[in-house]
């Protein structure tokens, strides 16, 4: 990550760069209105378990397993093929990204090595620690340059101090920075993507900006599709201040589409047809 300058709050100083401010607001005034919806007042929990579902879904399809909807719904055995796996291990993932909230603040690291321990769900020395020397990323669909394990190293721990210390940037940008910031170094050898998304989740929600859950910014990523998902993080890879602030604008305008479908969920439930 790099930011405009050294200041003491680098991820305050990404929240000053052109347009992302009404990114924040933007966003920020979307997630209130579904907030307001009334069914919140009486079906919350319905609304945060079909945003669950439907953002593993949109996670899992931006990782090559792209499976409509009610098949998700349905299926019980994820251990099939590598689809089915991607599949299995989103859904895995979001349910486990709740359990974590308390955690991430005082310990990133360890909270990203559970969640690639709970998305792999296999054995080997690999699983839930950083590349290591000579260790490659099995993450097709992102085609930059891969960092090595001492960059990696390095890198992460500067993201996890970032979090650590707190900033007084708001959620989205702090949320596009963790994501980002996952997606250019893939640290772990496996499911990286995944754990990126997932990681993003977990600072929305943790943030106070989505607390119930309602707003899975992974449906929008990935309706707004892998081009342009691969398009926006080569903003963020360049390091410069549009490319950051497009990245930024990129995961803002996924949020608000998540924001949509849950909207289009609290009718249905409103209808009685859900």
């Amino acid at each position: 990550m790099s930011t405009t300058g050294a200041t003491a709050d680098p991820l305050a100083a990404l929240g000053a760069l052109p347009g992302v401010a009404e990114s924040v607001e933007s966003v920020r005034k979307a997630v209130d209105r579904v907030y307001g919806h009334r069914v919140m007042r009486r079906r919350s929990n319905a609304v945060t378990s079909e945003a669950a579902l439907r953002g593993a879904r949109g996670s899992a399809a931006l990782s090559g397993a792209d499976w409509a909807l009610e098949e998700v719904r349905r299926r019980s055995d994820f251990g099939a093929d590598d689809e089915a796996r991607a599949v299995g291990a989103a859904l895995r993932l979001t349910a486990e990204a709740g359990q974590l909230l308390s955690i991430w603040r005082q310990s990133p690291l360890r909270v990203l090595a559970r969640l690639h321990l709970v998305a792999a769900a296999a054995g080997g020395d690999e699983v839930g620690r950083p590349r290591q020397a000579g260790e490659r990323a099995d993450e097709p669909l992102i085609e930059l340059p891969l960092p090595d394990a001492d960059e990696v190293a390095g890198r992460l721990e500067g993201l996890a101090q970032l979090v650590i210390a707190g900033s007084q940037a708001p959620a989205l940008v702090t949320a596009a920075v963790v994501h980002g910031e996952l997606l250019a170094l893939r640290p772990f050898t496996t499911c990286n993507g995944l754990v990126a998304r997932a990681a993003e989740r977990i600072v929305l929600i943790g943030s106070g900006l989505d607390p119930k859950a309602i707003c899975p910014a992974e449906v929008g990523h990935a309706e707004l599709g892998r081009a342009s998902y691969l398009a926006a993080l080569d903003g963020y890879v360049s390091g410069t201040p549009e490319g950051m602030a497009a990245w930024i604008a990129h995961c803002g305008r996924a949020v608000e589409l998540g924001v949509r479908e849950s909207t289009a969920v609290c009718e249905a439930l409103q209808r009685g047809a859900a």
